[in-house]
């Protein structure tokens, strides 16, 4: 059942049955299985494998570096395309691994010294939380987390209070955290961070791909971000947005390389005039082709779209799984997104997850090292995830909550 919080009443929005075959005639997968693991890495269409696996062949054909060379004009349209996902020129884009690296490269721009503030909040992913802990033990960094609302997600009213009592080095939040639905009002932050003239680096990772994104409107001076998730790209492959700001003020990651600067005399180095400072010299091509593609599907399915439907299926499922004796749905927020958390009281979410994949259903489970204090909060060890997108079918999401239901029966 919900507790503290109102039932949502949004029902899935009707889309246009020619524009749901066709998403679905895209994604192959959607024939053999119920995805609703997109939260972790969602079904990539066609056009995505496509572009990834032609430039295989070509490497295999021509060789790694000779391949990439004719390639030139489609990676950076790849830049463009991502670039006009987050509402920015493609030269304040970087590539990078992985959404974690990316944040890890703006992190390192800043050096930090004994005493500095990190301020975050105390629904970030678990892998910032920990690289703060780390800085926190290796250099003295300070880590403040700013309070929540009593219906969930962070307070702007305590971030604003907390830059006013001493100023932090850094500002960094997560805009929808990996355990639950909530979407954290980043835009609100960015605006008091402006105001206080304080960075603000904001992990987008859950983010690109569910929600319309316009890095003016976040006012973030740094934004990471991943292709496999909601965006349907490659596994292995993310990318960083880098403001006028920072680059103005020559900001750069510790250990820069051959990419991100040019080697001009024996102690002397100039940087790269754009984010691609923020990058590392080798680049899996293939993995950038195809998260150029993911992006410009994105672009073309509408962003708004996938918001509207993406959230009224995941509303649905939350309905439906409240409905279920023993189910507890944790989701919190003012606002929440398509990702879905139960606990389901006697039931090891592993081994639930494991049978439903067995029955041709994908879900996840989020436990609590990902979300310490989250989950200490909502009293809970584990929960089962389930997290749709546009693609999938209000039929999908019932069929998946009625297996639960029998699944739980069987045990």
């Amino acid at each position: 059942m919900y507790r503290g919080y109102p039932m949502p009443t949004s029902r899935p929005q009707s889309a246009d049955p020619a524009a749901l075959s066709r998403w679905r005639a895209d994604t192959p997968g959607c024939a053999e299985r119920i995805h609703l693991n997109n939260a972790g890495a969602a079904l990539v269409p066609s056009v995505v494998a496509d572009a990834i696996t032609e430039h295989l062949a070509l490497e295999s054909s021509l060789g790694g570096y000779e391949a990439a060379e004719t390639r030139v004009d489609r990676v950076q349209a790849a830049y463009a395309a991502l670039g006009r996902l987050i509402g920015a020129p493609a030269r304040n884009v970087a590539l990078a691994p992985n959404s974690t690296i990316a944040f890890t490269q703006a992190l390192s721009a800043f050096d930090f010294a004994p005493g500095d503030q990190i301020l975050t909040t105390r629904n970030d992913y678990a892998s910032q939380q920990i690289m703060f802990l780390s800085l926190a033990h290796r250099r003295g960094v300070e880590v403040v987390r700013a309070d929540d609302l009593p219906e969930g997600g962070v307070d702007p009213g305590s971030v604003r209070r907390l830059i006013g009592r001493r100023r932090p080095r850094l500002v960094a939040v997560t805009w929808v955290p990996t355990n639950s639905g909530l979407v954290q009002p980043v835009e609100a932050i960015g605006a008091i961070c402006e105001a206080a003239a304080v960075p603000y680096l904001v992990d987008a990772c859950q983010a690109v791909g569910q929600i319309p994104i316009d890095v003016s409107q976040v006012r973030c001076d740094y934004l990471a971000a991943t292709a496999r998730k909601f965006l349907r790209g490659p596994r292995g492959i993310g990318f960083l947005y880098v403001s006028d700001r920072m680059l103005e003020a020559g900001a750069h990651p510790l250990l820069v390389d051959m990419q991100g600067a040019d080697w001009t005399a024996p102690d002397a180095f100039e940087l790269a005039p754009d984010a691609r400072r923020f990058e590392t010299w080798e680049s899996p091509c293939a993995l950038v082709l195809g998260m150029g593609a993911a992006a410009r599907y994105a672009l073309d399915v509408g962003i708004e779209t996938a918001r509207d439907r993406s959230r009224a299926l995941a509303a649905l499922a939350r309905e439906r799984l409240a409905g279920l004796a023993g189910a507890r749905v944790l989701d919190r927020g003012a606002e929440l997104c398509a990702i879905v958390t139960v606990e389901l009281a006697g039931h090891d979410p592993q081994e639930l997850k494991l049978e439903l994949r067995r029955r041709g259903i994908n879900v996840s489970v989020t436990t609590r090292t990902a979300a310490v204090i989250d989950m200490d909060d909502k009293h809970a060890g584990a929960a089962l995830r389930l997290s749709p997108h546009y693609y999938n079918t209000e039929d999908e999401v019932r069929r998946a909550v009625e297996t639960i239901k029998s699944v739980k029966s069987e045990k």
